[in-house]
C-alpha cells in the first residue's frame, strides 16, 4: 500500500515538472510571437546622419553591418583583416553578430542542427563568440536593411559591440582557432555573455539597434521580430 500511495507521488510529481514546463513554453512562445510587434521608435535628432550602417541575416543568424573605416574607428586594427583566410585589405564592411558559440561553430544552417547545441544554447550552458565577416559592398533586400546613423549614435553602437568581445592582457581581442568559418572572409571572436532562448544572437542585433536609437522590436528572439519593423 505504501509503495502504491508512493508511486503516486511520483507520477504526480513528474506531472507537476512537466506541466510547469509545458507552461513556461506556452508563455514563452507566446511572448515571442507577440512582443516583437511593439515597436521601439527611433529617437529623434537633429545631428546630420551620414553613416551607412545595414542589420543582415542569413536566416538564422543577424549581423550590424558597419563600413570598415570612419573618423570614428577603424575596424580592422580591432579585428585585423589577416585573421581571416582571404587575408586581404580592400573590403568596405565588416558585420558583427553576437551569439553561442556552439550555434556558430556547428550550426551554420537549420539543417545542422543539433540537440545537444540547441539544448546547451537554450539553458546558458554554452559559450558565447562574435562573428565577425568583411564584404566588399552590401546591398539592400528582403534580407537586407539600410539606415544612417548621426556620429553619436555610431560612437554609441561601437562602444556596446566593442565591450561585447572578450579580451587579452593587452587588451586585444581574442580570436577562436577554428577552421569552422562560413568561407574566405570571416572569423570568429570570443565575447562575452551568456546566450539562451532569452537572449539570442537577435536579441543581441535588436538591442544594438537601441543603443544606436534605431527602430527595433520591443524584445524578439527571431530576426522576423527586428525586420518587419523595416519593411
Amino acid at each position: 500500500m505504501k509503495t502504491a500511495t508512493m508511486v503516486k507521488k511520483i507520477i504526480i510529481n513528474i506531472l507537476r515538472v512537466l506541466g510547469g514546463i509545458l507552461a513556461i513554453v506556452i508563455i514563452y512562445v507566446i511572448l515571442a510571437l507577440a512582443l516583437p510587434y511593439i515597436e521601439v521608435s527611433k529617437k529623434a535628432t537633429t545631428d546630420v546622419a551620414n553613416i551607412p550602417v545595414y542589420i543582415y541575416t542569413n536566416g538564422v543568424h543577424t549581423d550590424i553591418v558597419l563600413p570598415v573605416k570612419s573618423t570614428q574607428i577603424d575596424w580592422n586594427t580591432k579585428i585585423p583583416y589577416a585573421n581571416t583566410k582571404d587575408a586581404t585589405a580592400d573590403y568596405q564592411y565588416i558585420g558583427i553578430g553576437w551569439g553561442d558559440k556552439g550555434f556558430y561553430l556547428d550550426t551554420p544552417t537549420w539543417a545542422e542542427l543539433k540537440f545537444s547545441t540547441a539544448f546547451k544554447a537554450a539553458f546558458w550552458l554554452g559559450e558565447s563568440a562574435l562573428h565577425c565577416t568583411y564584404y566588399t559592398e552590401m546591398k539592400e533586400d528582403d534580407d537586407c536593411k539600410k539606415m544612417f546613423l548621426t556620429s553619436k549614435q555610431y560612437q554609441d553602437l561601437i562602444k556596446f559591440i566593442d565591450t561585447k568581445f572578450d579580451k587579452d592582457v593587452d587588451g586585444k581581442n581574442i580570436l577562436v582557432p577554428t577552421n569552422a568559418v562560413y568561407g574566405e572572409n570571416d572569423a570568429f571572436y570570443e565575447a562575452s555573455g551568456r546566450y539562451s532562448f532569452f537572449c539570442t544572437c537577435n536579441t543581441w542585433t535588436n538591442n544594438a539597434l537601441k543603443v544606436a536609437g534605431q527602430k527595433a522590436a520591443f524584445w524578439t528572439p527571431t530576426d522576423s521580430g527586428i525586420f518587419q519593423h523595416y519593411k
